[in-house]
């Protein structure tokens, strides 16, 4: 059988349309079988969620994911709030082994104050680092990583990485996390990480490189037998 990529995603209720978006756009450049987790805090009978300082539901959740694949092969875990340009089989393909995980290691000033749903945008160490992780899941780092460990952590802690050796987290290339209306617009981004607001929400709905975002939301709705009558 075909290799298959297993691929966690953030998912939050108030933009459900969200994950489904990025679904679909992994699903049209993909060559390759994957397997989609939503990571929904509904659905995780091991960890129940008791930090009350993020601003999505699957802000900590996300270092679960060795866990759940049981400390064994690899995984990619992204944030429902994106949207995939290219082939994620070229994404799969940079596995190294001799990292735990390997990111985009991210390194800037927001240029916005405020994002979604009214939340406040701040600067802080490696921001952005956690939002898409190739994940080495047997890396004896992460044995760590169990529920109640992750429950009782600091978004700090674990956002950060802080478990595992700097020389352990590969480095990613930007336009794996092309994070708009944050960097410029360009034409060769691989994936680009809506991290200020999903083009979902009216406020963001033609905001920096949101076009994108709609073409695959549109074909969500390819085939669709309401779809004559929601237009």
């Amino acid at each position: 059988m075909s290799e298959i990529a297993d691929i966690f995603v953030g998912f939050d209720q108030r933009e459900a349309v969200a994950y489904h978006t990025f679904v679909q756009s992994i699903i049209d450049n993909s060559s390759m079988p994957v397997r989609f987790l939503p990571l929904s805090t509904k659905s995780l009978s091991d960890y129940t969620e008791v930090h009350n300082d993020g601003s999505n539901d699957f802000i900590y959740s996300r270092f679960l994911v060795p866990h759940m694949m049981n400390f064994k092969g690899w995984a990619i875990y992204a944030d429902g709030d994106m949207v995939c340009l290219e082939d994620i089989k070229k994404l799969w393909d940079q596995r190294d082994n001799k990292f735990a995980v390997q990111v985009v290691k991210h390194n800037y000033k927001t240029k916005i104050k405020n994002k979604y749903f009214g939340n406040k945008n701040e600067d802080y160490p490696r921001k952005n680092w956690s939002s898409l992780i190739l994940w080495n899941c047997e890396h004896p780092s992460h044995k760590i990583l169990t529920p109640e460990l992750i429950q009782n952590q600091t978004g700090a802690f674990l956002h950060r990485f802080s478990w595992i050796k700097d020389d352990e987290i590969g480095e990613l290339a930007r336009e794996w996390n092309w994070l708009a209306l944050e960097y410029e617009e360009k034409r060769d981004i691989n994936l680009i990480h809506y991290t200020i607001g999903t083009p979902c929400f009216k406020e963001y709905e033609n905001s920096s490189l949101s076009s994108y975002w709609k073409k695959s939301f549109l074909k969500i709705l390819e085939g669709h037998f309401n779809k004559n009558k929601m237009q």
